[in-house]
């Protein structure tokens, strides 16, 4: 039997467990790529009111992915204003992907494109023509994603720990 894939859109206020435990997933592996990442335990409150505030005030959309009606993964993703700092010619809203994950046992069904595309689809409707992410360096199955659905890397991020 063929799984059944579903991508809907949800409030995270209203969807707050299942969208915490996703994140708390993405979270466990970006830290097994980045061991400077904080521990979700320490970071859970204030980032869940973090995009819970953003949906509800930058125009947010959380898509969760439901295979066969069990939450699989998610996208989210907000409008950021540009301001008059600004350096590149695009002057309008521009789409920031913050957040985005599937279940290791849900991958290689196409179900992030799937909630990629229709991120996508919603903010090309509200008339967005610039999208932004970030990724880490080491995200190299994200990165490969990413170029394939025609993104380009225009900026390197340099830090140092003190």
């Amino acid at each position: 039997m063929d799984d059944k894939i579903e991508i809907k859109p949800v409030i995270i206020k209203e969807h707050f467990d299942e969208v915490a435990a996703m994140m708390h997933q993405l979270h466990i592996h970006e830290h097994s790529l980045f061991d400077k990442t904080e521990a979700w335990t320490e970071i859970q409150e204030s980032y869940m009111r973090h995009v819970i505030h953003t949906q509800e005030t930058c125009e947010g959309t959380c898509l969760v992915a439901y295979v066969n009606e069990i939450p699989s993964g998610f996208i989210f993703g907000y409008i950021e204003e540009q301001d008059d700092s600004r350096i590149e010619i695009y002057k309008g809203k521009e789409l920031y992907v913050s957040d985005g994950y599937v279940a290791k046992e849900y991958r290689g069904l196409g179900i992030y494109r799937k909630l990629n595309e229709e991120l996508e689809r919603i903010y090309t409707e509200k008339g967005v023509r610039r999208i932004c992410r970030y990724t880490l360096i080491n995200n190299t199955s994200a990165r490969q994603f990413l170029e394939r659905q025609g993104y380009m890397v225009t900026r390197l991020l340099y830090e140092k720990w003190l």
